[in-house]
């Protein structure tokens, strides 16, 4: 009777792509190379994980053959792509307009790729306060335990006192929460984030109005926020709060920021406008900017807006807004930041 023999090495049946990819995984691992395998959709992250636990071993030549296969295949790419739509959306991230993001992500029923708690705590304090309010006790101690402290005070100090106390508590409670139930509140509220319908204007209404305003004579811009008080009250306040004029200069621009004001404005024209702030709340402006420019500037400015004497109102308006726009410019760039006028002191 004639003996079986042992299948040698060319009788072995071929190694699948997928086994290659884990000898391929496993030997960067080996070298201690970073293999980002989270960017891998989590099937086949799973997949990938059940196979290198089902193998045992290979010998040096099937590892030397997969290695040189897959040495090739690299080396004959010429430029790969995203692979889908939710991969596409985030490489274009910055390329395309907002507006039709939204639109493709909503077709494709894609979400925002990325931790949903980084674009949770990116949201202002008055959008979190309109989202806790919208969740049970439970989810919102959990938002209050992820966002920022600082913006968590400020939610919590904006809440009704009982609903603010109720989840204060609840955060107490909150030691036993699963790292996976936080994922799946903060995709849950990613996703009312996504269903939200988009908004023609980023700024609110009062914001619109008022920067509209900033740049309005004086008078006109005064009388349409007396009628407008007679309309809506409230409404009219938020618009006057928004409203940034030289006369505001005083309690919104820090001290510390005047010098950044005076490089960007020609003297000419700042002097103008100091010339031209006659009325009391102008003149407490003017005094403002001259107390924190530098002494010999302060000087030369004064000498000049006296030599000026008496301004036209048009000329005095067009240099004060100049001012203006000079400071919403610094602050539009980051490079200063106006005093909030409802904050506290």
């Amino acid at each position: 009777m004639t003996a079986l023999a042992l299948p040698g090495p060319g009788t072995r049946p071929p190694l699948s792509r997928k086994a290659k990819a884990a000898i391929v995984v496993q030997f960067l691992l080996n070298e201690d190379s970073d293999v980002p395998l989270s960017n891998l959709p989590d099937a086949y992250q799973a997949e990938l994980t059940h196979l290198m636990g089902n193998m045992r071993y290979i010998d040096r030549e099937t590892l030397n053959a997969v290695l040189s296969e897959f040495s090739s295949e690299l080396e004959s790419v010429g430029l790969s792509f995203p692979g889908d739509m939710a991969r596409a959306l985030s490489a274009l991230d910055g390329h395309i307009s907002p507006r039709t993001a939204s639109r493709l992500r909503k077709e494709a029923g894609v979400r925002q790729t990325g931790d949903p708690w980084v674009r949770i705590n990116r949201l202002d304090a008055g959008r979190l306060e309109k989202l806790v309010l919208s969740e049970s006790t439970e989810v919102a101690a959990v938002m209050m335990s992820k966002i920022d402290v600082g913006k968590a005070a400020a939610v919590l100090a904006g809440l009704p006192g009982d609903r603010a106390r109720r989840i204060s508590y609840a955060v107490s409670m909150t030691t036993g929460v699963t790292p996976d139930a936080v994922d799946r509140i903060g995709l849950s509220l990613a996703a009312q984030l996504d269903a939200e319908p988009e908004k023609a204007f980023a700024a609110r209404p009062d914001e619109r109005l008022g920067a509209i305003l900033n740049y309005s004579k004086a008078t006109v811009r005064e009388e349409l926020l007396q009628n407008l008080e007679q309309e809506d009250a409230a409404f009219a306040e938020a618009v006057r709060r928004s409203i940034f004029t030289f006369a505001n200069i005083p309690d919104r621009l820090n001290a510390i920021d005047v010098p950044k004001i005076t490089r960007d404005v020609q003297p000419d024209t700042l002097a103008t406008a100091i010339a031209a702030a006659t009325a009391e709340e102008d003149r407490r402006a003017a005094d403002f900017l001259l107390s924190n420019m530098s002494g010999r500037m302060a000087e030369s400015i004064r000498e000049e807006a006296g030599v000026k004497g008496t301004v036209k109102p048009k000329a005095g308006e067009k240099a004060m807004g100049a001012v203006v726009a000079a400071i919403r410019d610094l602050v539009g760039v980051g490079e200063i930041e106006l005093i909030d006028p409802d904050g506290e002191d």
